[in-house]
C-alpha cells in the first residue's frame, strides 16, 4: 500500500491507529518459505506474541502456518482463531505448572525451559511428549533487552545442566519429542547463529524420539533505507546443509521449526497520528503529536528506531524536528528528526510498526488505545474498534462508601 492509502484510512477512521498490510505480511512469509525450500518438513509457528490481533492470527492460518504462544491466553485466542491444538507451539518461561498443566489438556505441544517444571510435570504426566527448550550460552541480538541466549539470561535450561536433564528423563521415563533455542532479536550474525544451531544438533543426538528441532527466530529486518538485516536466504542455505547432515546421522527426518514474529509482521504495520502543535524553543522545534509511548513505547523502552514520514506533504522541504507525544512525562518518539515540513493537523506515519507496538500499549494517563485496520484485497478493514470510557471503567468495581463507614 502506499502513502496515499494510509492517508486516505488515517481521514476515514481517524488518530492515532495501526495500519498492518497483509500483503506484506503475505511476501515476508513466502521469502520465508522460499529460504529454506527443500528441507522436510518444515514448520513457521508464527510468534503471535508480536501482533495477535484474531484477524492476523487468521491469515497466517490460512497461509499454512502454525503458532507460538507464551501463555494460556494466547493459546485460547489460537484456537478462537481456528488452530488446530496440535498446530500449536507453547513455550512460556517463569509459568506455573497449573498453566503448563491447562495447556496441556488442550492437546498444545509443550515446551519446558526449567528443570524444576520439567521434573514436576514429568512425574505427573510421563506419557505426554514434551519439548526442552535449551540456553546454548550464545550471545546474540541487538541489545542486552532482547539477547536471550546467553549464560546470565532466564530462558532455557543451561546446556552445562545437560546432566540433570538426562536424570530427570531417566527418573521420569518421560518423552521428549523436541529440542528448542532462541537465542534472542535482531540477529545479524549468521555465523553466531549457526554456531548455536550446532550446539543444538550436538545436544539433540542425546534423544530417541525426536519429532521437531526448533530453532525460534530474532531475525532482523530494516527499519531505514540502507539499515542491515539478516540474510535469511544466506542462513537457509547454510543451515540446510547442517540440518540433512543431522538427518542423516540421526537416522530419520524431524521437522524443522522456525517461530518468527518480528519478521512477518514488523515491515507489515504502520502507526498514523496528528500533529496537534509545533512548539519552538531556543534550541529545539518539537512536533507534537495526538499519542504518546502508551500506544508506541519501544523507542523509550529499547531505544528502537522507527522512520517517521510527513504522509501530508511528501514532497516538502526537510527541516529537523523532535516527534514528541502528549502524555505526561518525558515522551519522546524521534529527536532531531530529518522530516517533511510540518504543520499542525498533518499526518506522521511511523514505519515498522506492526511488532510488539500495538501488543505493548497500555491506557497510561487513562487514554484510549489506538484501532486496528488491516489493508487486505485492496481495501481497508477495520479489526480492532476505537475504546470509549465505558471500557476504561468496566472492570474496576465501586466500593459503597456508606456501608463500609457504618
Amino acid at each position: 500500500m502506499n502513502d496515499q492509502e494510509l492517508l486516505s484510512i488515517a481521514q476515514q477512521y481517524g488518530t492515532p491507529l495501526y495500519v498492518y498490510d497483509g500483503n506484506t505480511m503475505i511476501k515476508q512469509y513466502q521469502r520465508l518459505i522460499n529460504a529454506f525450500d527443500g528441507m522436510p518438513q518444515l514448520k513457521i509457528q508464527y510468534a503471535c506474541k508480536a501482533l495477535s490481533n484474531l484477524s492476523i492470527l487468521e491469515l497466517f492460518k490460512n497461509l499454512g502456518a502454525g503458532l507460538d504462544t507464551v501463555s494460556i491466553q494466547e493459546v485460547q485466542l489460537g484456537l478462537k482463531a481456528g488452530f488446530q491444538p496440535h498446530q500449536i507451539f507453547f513455550t512460556p518461561n517463569g509459568v506455573s505448572i497449573e498453566e503448563i498443566q491447562k495447556v496441556s489438556q488442550m492437546g498444545v505441544q509443550i515446551i519446558i525451559d526449567n528443570l524444576s517444571l520439567l521434573e514436576q510435570f514429568g512425574s505427573i504426566h510421563s506419557n505426554t511428549p514434551v519439548g526442552i527448550r535449551l540456553n546454548p550460552h550464545i550471545m546474540a541480538g541487538g541489545n542486552s533487552k532482547i539477547s536471550v541466549g546467553h549464560i546470565d539470561s532466564k530462558f532455557g535450561i543451561s546446556i552445562h545442566q545437560f546432566p540433570h536433564i538426562k536424570r530427570i528423563i531417566q527418573i521420569t521415563k518421560m518423552k521428549i519429542n523436541g529440542v528448542h533455542m532462541h537465542t534472542g532479536s535482531d540477529i545479524l550474525d549468521i555465523d553466531v547463529f549457526l554456531k548455536a544451531t550446532d550446539i543444538l544438533f550436538k545436544h539433540a543426538h542425546e534423544f530417541n524420539d525426536l519429532e521437531f528441532i526448533d530453532f525460534g527466530s530474532g531475525f532482523k529486518v530494516s527499519y531505514y533505507q540502507q539499515d542491515a538485516e539478516t540474510n535469511i536466504e544466506e542462513l537457509g542455505e547454510k543451515l540446510r546443509q547442517r540440518f540433512e547432515t543431522f538427518c542423516h546421522k540421526y537416522g530419520k527426518e524431524v521437522s524443522l521449526v522456525f517461530e518468527p514474529g518480528k519478521f512477518l509482521v514488523s515491515k507489515a504495520g504502520h502507526f498514523l497520528v496528528k500533529v496537534n502543535a509545533i512548539k519552538q524553543t531556543t534550541s529545539t522545534v518539537f512536533a507534537h503529536v495526538d499519542s504518546g509511548f502508551n500506544h508506541l513505547i519501544r523507542p523509550m523502552f529499547y531505544d528502537a528506531y522507527h522512520q517517521i514520514d510527513n504522509i501530508s506533504n511528501q514532497d516538502g522541504k526537510s527541516r529537523y524536528y523532535t516527534v514528541v507525544g502528549y502524555i505526561c512525562e518525558t515522551d519522546t518518539f524521534g529527536s532531531n528528526r530529518k522530516i517533511q515540513e510540518i504543520t499542525e493537523g498533518n499526518i506522521l506515519a511511523f514505519r515498522n510498526t506492526g511488532a510488539y507496538c500495538y501488543m505493548m500499549s497500555s491506557n497510561y494517563n487513562s487514554r484510549y488505545r489506538p484501532i486496528e485496520v488491516l489493508w487486505y484485497g485492496h481495501q481497508s478493514h477495520l479489526i480492532r474498534k476505537r475504546e470509549r470510557f465505558e471500557d476504561l471503567i468496566r472492570h474496576q468495581v465501586p466500593i459503597d462508601w456508606k456501608k463500609s463507614e457504618s
